[in-house]
């Protein structure tokens, strides 16, 4: 059996950027019909060998090969005219357009009249939907869509090129399971097609089903190349960071408390469908000291719950929240803050962070004035308790002016977190608090977690990542159907059970 061709090599890839080596000396190769995954902590050089490998950036030395030709791309047009596309992490489509024309955007075909041919455009991407077992109608604007379908739409869109070499960057990091199960039919058949693919990822324990070829990088340089199956996930963890990490999920015992949160028959109404309901009559509590873990499906209303409490939704929704036993009136964000609740989004930058603002800002943003005297913000005392904050969760700034966009997407996580921490909260909600973030990252904010219990904070935490609500959660609460469906105690279930729950196969 012949082995499969090399479609895209890289070999001896530099890249520096004022101040930065991001990439020094990096190789490697993309097989037809195979998956390498490309692995790194955040800072690795992951994203900047992927935007020279797609023509967004040219290397400072070192040289491209495409089916064995030595080539440069000037631009990412060239690339893709190559055959090479890209589906980056940060979605990439704009909202008010529909889902066709995000597919077709800028290659719009044309008929012989010399005008765009939608017909074709439509049915060309029902049959892309098709493939990605995506039951969403074409026509509808794009930014009607959860972030989930969103990202299946940006695969539809590199897949509509008729690429030979994927490159996936954190693909199922908004997904539900039965999306992930798609889009995984969809890779293989892909690499039955020979497609080449290039997966990015920190979630390892998905890659047994997909993964060929294993590169990782850390700190801008290649530290091994190897087939799938021929390390131990120990080794691949060891190359990333650099050291063992023996444990990946550092939760100690910690006695609960009280009850600090209890919430009565809340209910939201979808306004875009009336009479029904993103979740209806859920009532449920957290104690001091105790996660209680939130799962379910894609669609399943476990983001707009949390919403809900933290008082997004005043006018749709009904239900009772109590903070110590007390009966609060949450109709606003202020409210919820003022009550002790603080809520982490699932979506960092574009409703956890303000991006043009610095490190510092962003830390105490959400404090308002509370440290001012006569309206008067106390900057001196603010500036104290972000470098506080900053120390305690260890964000690697050169300085609290720091724009927070610079920053790896841990670090940006980070900030999330010491900005509600600065609040003082009693009941923390995190929506996917490890969405997109490196293995180390994800260790230093489980050890946050931990630390926060035994201080007596409840924390109510959503995640997709089966093992990391099985690994930090006293209670697991499972969402389906707008409602409870199951609801067990830690130690006493499985992935199994837990997804049965979910698809109300009990």
């Amino acid at each position: 059996m012949t082995e499969p061709a090399d479609v895209l090599t890289a070999r001896g890839i530099f890249k520096s950027f004022p101040g930065v080596r991001a990439l020094g000396g990096v190789d490697i190769s993309v097989r037809a019909g195979r998956l390498n995954a490309l692995l790194g902590e955040n800072g690795a050089g992951k994203s900047t060998l992927m935007n020279i490998l797609s023509g967004v950036y040219q290397p400072d030395r070192g040289e491209l090969f495409w089916q064995g030709r030595r080539i440069r791309f000037c631009n990412p047009r060239e690339a893709q005219a190559a055959g090479i596309a890209i589906i980056h992490q940060e979605l990439n489509l704009i909202p008010g357009l529909t889902v066709t024309e995000n597919v077709f955007l800028g290659r719009e075909p044309i008929t012989r009249w010399g005008t765009i041919d939608l017909r074709r455009m439509i049915a060309d991407t029902e049959t892309l939907l098709h493939q990605l077992r995506l039951e969403i109608n074409p026509a509808v604007p794009v930014g009607r869509l959860p972030v989930g379908s969103q990202q299946l739409v940006e695969i539809a869109k590199a897949l509509s090129s008729h690429s030979r070499v994927l490159i996936m960057d954190e693909p199922t990091s908004a997904l539900s399971e039965q999306e992930i199960r798609s889009l995984f039919r969809l890779i293989k058949q892909l690499k039955s097609d020979g497609v080449g693919l290039i997966y990015i990822t920190h979630k390892l324990d998905e890659l047994s089903e997909i993964a060929d070829d294993v590169t990782i990088l850390r700190d801008g340089t290649l530290v091994a190349s190897v087939e799938w199956g021929r390390a131990s996930t120990d080794d691949l963890v060891r190359w990333m960071v650099g050291r063992d990490l023996s444990e990946l999920y550092p939760k100690t015992e910690c006695a609960t408390g009280d009850e600090v949160l209890a919430v009565e028959r809340m209910t939201l109404a979808n306004s875009s469908l009336p009479g029904s309901h993103y979740f209806q009559d859920v009532s449920f509590s957290v104690c001091r000291g105790e996660v209680v873990g939130l799962f379910g499906l894609m669609g399943a209303g476990r983001t707009e719950l949390l919403q809900t409490i933290f008082g997004l939704h005043p006018r749709a929704s009904s239900g009772k929240v109590r903070v110590n036993g007390v009966e609060v009136a949450i109709s606003s964000p202020p409210d919820a803050i003022q009550a002790g609740i603080a809520l982490a989004p699932e979506d960092r930058k574009a409703e956890g962070l303000v991006m043009p603002m610095d490190v510092g800002e962003n830390t105490v943003l959400a404090r308002g004035n509370r440290d001012g005297a006569f309206g008067w913000i106390a900057r001196n005392a603010e500036q104290r308790l972000a470098q506080q904050m900053c120390d305690r969760l260890k964000i690697k700034t050169p300085s609290l002016s720091q724009l927070v966009s610079n920053l790896s997407g841990g670090n940006q996580q980070k900030v999330v977190l010491a900005k509600w921490l600065a609040t003082a909260p009693r009941i923390l909600m995190l929506d996917e608090p490890t969405r997109g973030i490196d293995i180390n990252a994800k260790k230093e904010i489980y050890s946050l977690i931990d630390e926060l219990v035994h201080q007596g904070i409840g924390v109510l935490m959503v995640s997709s990542e089966l093992p990391e609500i099985l690994a930090l959660s006293d209670r697991i609460l499972v969402l389906a159907g707008g409602r409870i469906a199951g609801e067990f105690v830690r130690g006493e279930a499985s992935e199994e059970d837990i997804l049965a729950a979910a698809f109300q196969r009990r």
